[in-house]
């Protein structure tokens, strides 16, 4: 019992360090982290100190991964999910505990496949040129799985509780970045679609909650990353998606420039889709694309070499192709004084509003001696 007491007494002090209640030199919390998980070690028999042990060696783990120390990160938060696993089945409380450092251990995991800005940093195509590498996307697929169990976690709880469905809702929506950083687009939207209709569902719910600015912060992610995301998506998963019911109403004409990007007719759009042929000739009317393009000669060490404007630039565009786009400006380099001439390989790449890697280029177009000729993509 006395130790018991010991041990409650130093997670009182650990959380008010945590929560930022009053200045603590970093050497002191860390001491003071440190001497709480040694307190906890010995008392595996208890299920709370069990569930208290996982989450303080999750906090640990935490501290590590802000101070740049991922590897540590990861080890610490692997022997906490270890504890944090066997205490869930104990307690709601719990199990909400293990599910957090599922998704906590998860973007870690995955953190080199996304860019700064959190979104995925390889299209994992099989044009890709360079990709991650073999140990990156093994952790990124473990990251994925983890994050799946989390998932499942969340959905085993009462979702009579609006914590609870909050938490599967996030839940949700990790698992569709770590899907998407895999190159699971498809999959990765119908997550978010789910999430996004998760989140809604709260805010309905109880709009003057305390949690509500949470929801619709999380709703402006989820906007964001599935307009992203629809620019990955062959025709034939819009297809699918539609038909699930998984590709939004609001979405739809993005849904629908997609498609004609691709080259898809307007008929085949209105079929596939479920639209009139009016409404598919509407959207693309009034729904503007960006088409960034980029002209490259190679050079004599084998490089290749960017070519200035005109034929490294950007315009807006509307029911367009990126093939048409590409056309267009083939006899005008070809007429230009950066020619090459016909011996010479060079290149043209166009995106869809940002350019990237090459991999992920709306139409990939190599011409010279023994070049393979790319297709759009």
């Amino acid at each position: 019992m006395v130790q018991w007491e010991a041990v409650l007494r130093l997670d009182d002090q650990w959380a008010r360090v945590r929560s930022g209640d009053g200045h603590t030199e970093p050497a002191e919390r860390d001491r003071l982290l440190d001497e709480l998980i040694g307190a906890l070690r010995p008392l595996g028999d208890d299920p709370r100190c069990t569930a208290l042990l996982g989450l303080r060696l999750a906090d640990r783990a935490a501290l590590r991964f802000a101070a740049g120390d991922r590897a540590g990160a990861l080890a610490t938060i692997e022997e906490g999910l270890r504890s944090s696993e066997r205490a869930a089945g104990h307690s709601p409380e719990f199990a909400r505990w293990y599910a957090r450092g599922l998704i906590n251990h998860g973007v870690w995991l995955a953190w080199p496949l996304s860019d700064g800005a959190r979104l995925p940093k390889h299209p994992l195509r099989p044009a890709a040129g360079e990709g991650p590498s073999a140990m990156e996307r093994a952790a990124g697929e473990r990251a994925r799985d983890l994050t799946r169990t989390a998932v499942e976690v969340w959905a085993a709880l009462d979702q009579g509780d609006p914590v609870n469905r909050r938490g599967l809702a996030q839940a949700k929506v990790f698992l569709g970045d770590r899907l998407a950083e895999l190159g699971f687009a498809e999959e990765a939207v119908a997550w978010a679609v789910a999430a996004e209709s998760d989140f809604r569902q709260l805010l309905l719910a109880n709009p003057a909650a305390e949690e509500a600015g949470e929801a619709e912060e999380a709703l402006d992610h989820i906007g964001r990353q599935l307009e992203l995301r629809l620019r990955f998506l062959p025709f034939d998963s819009l297809v699918g998606l539609r038909a699930q019911g998984l590709l939004p109403e609001r979405l739809l004409p993005r849904a629908v420039v997609a498609a004609r990007i691709q080259g898809t007719r307007e008929t085949a759009i209105a079929a596939g889709l479920g639209l009139d042929a009016e409404q598919v000739r509407t959207m693309l009317e009034v729904t503007p694309w960006i088409a960034v393009w980029r002209i490259e000669v190679r050079g004599p060490d084998g490089l290749w070499n960017v070519m200035e404007h005109p034929w490294h630039s950007a315009t807006e565009v509307r029911n367009r192709t990126a093939k048409d786009i590409v056309g267009e400006l083939l006899p005008g380099f070809a007429d230009s004084a950066e020619y090459p001439g016909d011996g010479v390989p060079w290149r043209i790449l166009l995106w869809w509003h940002e350019e990237g890697d090459p991999a992920a280029a709306k139409y990939r177009l190599v011409i010279g001696p023994d070049a393979a000729t790319g297709t759009p993509s």
